[in-house]
């Protein structure tokens, strides 16, 4: 059986599970799905209702950090999971502070003023720490750490794009430019049809 893939398109952990099912070069079926109308099948496979979802003959697996694992360890031809262990510090990092601050900023109008602007300061302290850490990558060279992170700190960016760009985080912006324009990037935020189940 060919694993299947759930997926919508612009959520940042269904995007680094693409990536990293791209560099690997595995095969999926990948099925995207419209989270506001779950079909059946996905639901039956994964019960929390949350993409990624992959069907495996093994299993499911449901975590993006985990779909990503299971696709390099498969096959891992550019070394993403050869990183320091600081790189799953990282991903830890962007996975729960970073990421509650992004939503916090992201639906400025569920929360009252200064918990978005304290969010919004926790978003900027995890970017300026990137910022000092980043050269062309996080580490000497790619890494599962950067197709962890980038997704999200693509989201954030796109929020107020503008005041994005006029942060002094000059690496943070050319590596995030990088990522996005990537030949890999462009490829798995490709338009795809709606599964019809």
């Amino acid at each position: 059986m060919t694993p299947v893939l759930y997926s919508f398109r612009r959520c940042p952990y269904a995007i680094r599970a693409r990536l990293a099912i791209d560099v690997a070069g595995v095969v999926v079926e990948t099925r995207e799905i419209l989270l506001r109308d779950k079909p059946t099948a996905f639901l039956a496979a994964s019960p929390r209702g949350t993409v990624p979802c992959l069907v495996t003959d093994a299993g499911v697996v449901d975590e993006s950090l985990e779909v990503m694992i299971w696709a390099l360890r498969q096959h891992d031809p550019e070394g993403w999971l050869e990183m320091p262990d600081a790189g799953w510090d990282w991903i830890a990092r962007c996975d729960g502070p970073f990421k509650a601050a992004l939503d916090r900023v992201k639906y400025a109008s569920r929360h009252a003023p200064g918990d978005v602007a304290a969010a919004r300061g926790v978003a900027v302290a995890f970017l300026q720490d990137l910022e000092a850490a980043l050269g062309d990558w996080v580490f000497a060279r790619a890494s599962i750490a950067d197709c962890a992170l980038l997704p999200f700190v693509r989201q954030f960016a796109m929020i107020d794009a503008a005041w994005f760009a006029a942060l002094p985080l000059p690496r943070v912006q050319a590596w995030l430019a990088q990522g996005v324009a990537s030949v890999r990037f462009v490829r798995v935020m490709e338009k795809r049809a709606v599964w019809q189940g």
